[in-house]
């Protein structure tokens, strides 16, 4: 199902009476698709995970929804897969594991959940003929220098690979990939929270490290609405504003200092060095892939590398949008001023509770 550029999700939608299916339902963007989701029509919302203890805590929370249903699922085992999403429509694909470090010292971990249950994930989508499979990767599956990294790019070459299977009443498989998203859990936002609500010190890698940044809600929209903008195979990324972390850091501590007692001069910030994997700037596609991308609206669009199925799927976007030159690095993306920093942390736009 094509949107032809419809991308607004009031009144009637794509996802009126939809049966959506999401893996990784309780981690950050898991939540706010549920959030989002309930206020349109669709007829089920079933979210698994393999956090029992959350899972829990969010079923009382949504126990009054009939359409919700959350159930225990690890996603490494193909039939607790088959069984769960039987009769759904769309798949939102989020369970992952995302800590640079903790995949680094536990590889074989992570291929199994970011590579195999992936591929269980496809599998399952092909037997129970869903109609949409959107995998959420990350900027890191661009040149990765991480385990993470890597195995968010297999994933996505293993999304791709499903979608030249395409056959009439089978999956559009998909991926999009998220910068950073401001206040989800193991970011950088609620560790500096953290931080400053001890007096200091704030840490940072770089003075001069960039990265694009999302809010929360702005995440849960992009996979709203790259679910039925996808034509099978490609990855979808957000043009979306860079900041430099030390700006960040600097409009942090002017704001939440004072809530905590302290004055803002007295919290200090210390540069630490790179983390092992970390990158200086943040890469959303990468120079092999500028000859297959273009811009579209506010999206990047990368084509697929293999095209034995729909070869001219993108023709009408190519001609509505832009060819690229280059890639898509925050280095060279106009830094957001620390005004704007200031009303992107605002409650309204990005959580950053201190658990």
């Amino acid at each position: 199902m094509k949107t032809n550029g419809t991308l607004s999700h009031t009144g009637g939608t794509p996802w009126t009476r939809k049966r959506v299916y999401i893996t990784g339902v309780c981690g950050t963007i898991g939540r706010e698709l549920v959030a989002q989701l309930r206020r349109l029509d669709v007829a089920a919302i079933v979210g698994v995970d393999i956090n029992e203890t959350e899972l829990f805590f969010m079923s009382e929370e949504l126990r009054s929804d009939p359409r919700v249903q959350l159930l225990l699922c690890d996603i490494r085992v193909p039939s607790s897969l088959t069984g769960t999403m039987h009769g759904a429509d769309i798949v939102v694909h989020a369970a992952a594991y995302k800590h640079v470090h903790l995949c680094e010292c536990s590889p074989a971990e992570a291929v199994m959940t970011n590579v195999v249950g992936t591929q269980n994930v496809i599998a399952a989508a092909f037997e129970n003929s869903v109609e949409r499979v959107l995998f959420t990767s990350s900027d890191k599956a661009v040149n990765p220098t991480s385990v993470l990294g890597t195995s968010k790019l297999m994933a996505e070459r293993l999304m791709t690979a499903a979608s030249t299977q395409h056959r009439k009443g089978q999956p559009i498989f998909a991926s999009i990939r998220f910068g950073n998203v401001l206040g989800s859990r193991g970011s950088v936002v609620p560790l500096f929270k953290s931080q400053i609500a001890a007096g200091g010190p704030v840490t940072l890698t770089h003075p001069a490290m960039t990265r694009f940044i999302m809010s929360i809600r702005e995440a849960a929209q992009m996979v709203l609405d790259a679910t039925f903008l996808a034509r099978g195979g490609e990855v979808i990324v957000m043009q979306m504003p860079a900041l430099r972390i030390e700006d960040l850091a600097n409009v942090m501590i002017e704001t939440f200092a004072p809530d905590y007692g302290y004055a803002p001069a007295n919290v200090e910030i210390v540069v630490i060095g790179y983390k092992p994997g970390e990158k200086m700037h943040e890469e959303l596609t990468n120079e092999e892939e500028v000859r297959r991308t273009f811009s579209w609206k506010n999206y990047l669009i990368v084509k697929p590398a293999l095209f034995e199925n729909g070869a001219n799927s993108f023709a009408d976007w190519e001609r509505e949008g832009m060819a690229i030159d280059r890639p898509y690095n925050s280095s060279v993306s106009r830094a957001t001023s620390r005004h704007d920093i200031r009303a992107l942390l605002a409650p309204a736009h990005a959580i950053v509770e201190v658990s």
